[in-house]
């Protein structure tokens, strides 16, 4: 990783790289973690899609940002078989719930139960969309050949709520596998709150990078980090260091160095606020809303990534 003083110009510099990240694929203009939302999120152009996964009943790898199937996200329309004890859905624990019982669940709406919900507004909505499994997205990557973005898989598990989280092993183990079947260990990232898979993933896979997530009211979930974060996280196995923004200011930028690592932020959807981040010398910009940080990048003269064209049907 560059100097601090070498990174920080990075963010004024034209023609270099600093990367914008699509948020659950872009969540402020189509449904997160959704097929139609990440093919739309890569057609407007991303350096890297940023999804969630949690572990069905059933074992299967599906994107989701909740442990407990959201009511903001999802919509129950039918049961899986009549009399179904585990219907509605919408509320149960998704390791409680298969595949199939998932899948019956519309996901393309974001249903307005709250007032303040800033992307209810300018979510545009695609109704009838099912809950998608990791492996389909990373075949929806194929099928774009979208080698020049990567997939980020943040994996959900909460160390406080053991009842609704996976075995961050053998999850871990789970989400490689998945990429590796794709041939996508090299052009993909594992993200996580819960450092235990960060650690797990840099013995199973020391070549995919790795990003130790951060926010204030989940750093305890990691132990006594001490007042050097960034180095914790570099002990235990990150490459990256993933803080939501409140949290970056010189001092941390200066740890962050001296730890060698990279800092990708979250969640940016105020230019303002990613100028300030871009002056800092941050390597990464997670965004719901690309499309601003698109017209921010343009004119700072950074380097956009390339849109991915939509899909051509077979034979043309």
């Amino acid at each position: 990783m560059a100097a601090q003083g070498s990174r920080h110009a990075a963010g004024s510099v034209p023609g270099v790289r600093v990367e914008i990240h699509g948020h659950r694929g872009a969540r402020g203009l189509w449904p997160e973690n959704t097929l139609p939302g990440l093919s739309r999120t890569m057609e407007l152009g991303v350096h890297a899609l940023e999804i969630d996964v949690a572990l069905t009943a059933d074992g299967r790898l599906v994107l989701t940002h909740d442990l407990t199937v959201s009511a903001v996200t999802s919509a129950d329309t039918r049961p899986l078989s009549p009399g179904d004890p585990l219907y509605p859905y919408v509320g149960k624990p998704i390791n409680a719930l298969t595949l199939a019982q998932l899948r019956t669940l519309d996901v393309g709406i974001r249903w307005p139960r709250h007032l303040d919900d800033p992307f209810a507004l300018t979510q545009a909505a695609i109704p009838e969309t099912r809950m998608p499994t990791l492996g389909a997205v990373l075949g929806l990557l194929n099928a774009f050949e979208a080698e020049n973005v990567r997939l980020h898989v943040e994996l959900k598990s909460d160390p406080t709520r053991p009842e609704l989280s996976a075995d961050p092993a053998m999850f871990t183990e789970l989400v490689i596998d998945e990429l590796d079947r794709h041939g996508r260990l090299g052009n993909a990232a594992v993200l996580s709150f819960d450092w235990r898979i960060v650690s797990r993933a840099a013995e199973l896979a020391p070549g995919t990078r790795r990003f130790a997530l951060i926010e204030l009211d989940t750093l305890h979930w990691n132990g006594d980090l001490g007042d050097d974060v960034p180095a914790a996280a570099r002990a235990a196995g990150a490459t990256t260091l993933s803080p939501e923004h409140v949290m970056v200011d010189e001092s941390l930028m200066a740890q962050v160095a001296a730890a060698g690592l990279d800092v990708a932020v979250w969640t940016v959807n105020d230019p303002a606020v990613a100028v300030r981040m871009l002056d800092l010398g941050v390597a990464g910009v997670v965004t719901d809303y690309p499309d601003r940080m698109r017209q921010l990048w343009r004119e700072r003269g950074l380097e956009l990534p390339d849109p991915i064209g939509p899909l051509r049907p077979v034979g043309v």
